[in-house]
């Protein structure tokens, strides 16, 4: 595949992680930022690959074949922000567009190698499950911190936001995977939250609780 081809194939696992069914191609086109008439013509290039099915105007899914390869992509991508954090001291905030170029790499021997050299991380350093090597995913029991109810505690262990505003913000405030998080009180105005951290309290916003997956303790 082109990096253009595996990066569409990304997209489409990504999006149908989210709503578990056929997705269309204006979805495609917005989260790729690109025109509608771009996305039809590489849709017909991987369904000619048998890595996708694509009828006009009914949606997209992927193949067997498709989904296999889409895992391989995203633990490539996966593996290399681990990498890229714990040997090489990149902080969180700064390896998804190092990991976006590293992913088209086509050795799989070296991927590979990197994982076992990892010890064989089931975790990214934003708390998403990294695919093994015949793409099985070990899923993750969590849920948003805007759903707890006052006075419980949930440990961080993933983001729903990646961008690096989101990410510097949490470092700001020393929240971090595995940080441990209890509920104070909810606002019924705003939706605003107030939280503790340590000994320290912090008002978020719904916006931040809406971004952090926690598990219950």
């Amino acid at each position: 595949m082109t990096f253009s081809e595996e990066n569409y194939l990304k997209t489409i696992y990504h999006l149908t992680l989210d709503i578990d069914s056929e997705v269309s191609t204006n979805a495609i086109a917005e989260m790729m930022d690109t025109k509608a008439s771009s996305v039809t013509d590489m849709l017909k290039k991987l369904a000619e690959k048998d890595l996708i099915n694509y009828k006009k105007y009914q949606g997209v899914s992927l193949t067997e074949n498709g989904k296999l390869a889409a895992k391989m992509i995203v633990r490539k991508h996966r593996l290399w922000e681990v990498f890229l954090v714990e040997k090489l001291d990149f902080s969180w905030d700064e390896v998804h567009d190092i990991a976006e170029q590293l992913e088209h790499i086509k050795s799989e021997k070296l991927i590979n190698k990197l994982d076992d050299f990892l010890e064989n991380p089931t975790e990214d350093p934003h708390g998403d499950p990294i695919p093994d090597a015949s793409g099985r995913i070990i899923k993750i029991e969590k849920q948003l911190l805007c759903d707890l109810s006052e006075n419980q505690i949930g440990i961080c262990v993933g983001v729903k936001d990646t961008s690096s505003e989101f990410l510097k913000y949490l470092d700001k405030h020393a929240i971090s995977l595995g940080t441990k998080i209890k509920i104070i009180s909810k606002e019924t105005f705003d939706l605003s939250i107030k939280i503790k951290i340590d000994n320290q309290e912090l008002t978020i916003s719904s916006k931040i609780a809406s971004n952090l997956f926690v598990k219950t303790t």
